[in-house]
C-alpha cells in the first residue's frame, strides 16, 4: 500500500510542477528591475536611465526573452 501512496505523491508532484511552469509573459518578467526602470523614466526621462534600462533588458534576456 505504501508504494501506491508514493506513486500517487510523485504523480501529484509532477503535475503540480508542470502547472507552475506556464510561459512567463514579458509584462510579468523581472518586476524588480521593471519597477525601478519605470520610476526613473517617469521622474528623470528615458535618456537619464540607460543603466536601469540595460539592467532590465539583461534580466529579460536571462529569462529567455529576445530583446
Amino acid at each position: 500500500m505504501s508504494t501506491l501512496s508514493a506513486a500517487s505523491v510523485e504523480a501529484a508532484a509532477v503535475s503540480d510542477s508542470t502547472e507552475q511552469k506556464k510561459p512567463l509573459k514579458p509584462c510579468c518578467a523581472c518586476p524588480e528591475t521593471k519597477k525601478v526602470r519605470d520610476a526613473c523614466i517617469i521622474e528623470k526621462g528615458e535618456e537619464n536611465c540607460t543603466a536601469l534600462i540595460d539592467a532590465h533588458k539583461d534580466c529579460m534576456r536571462q529569462l529567455g526573452f529576445k530583446i
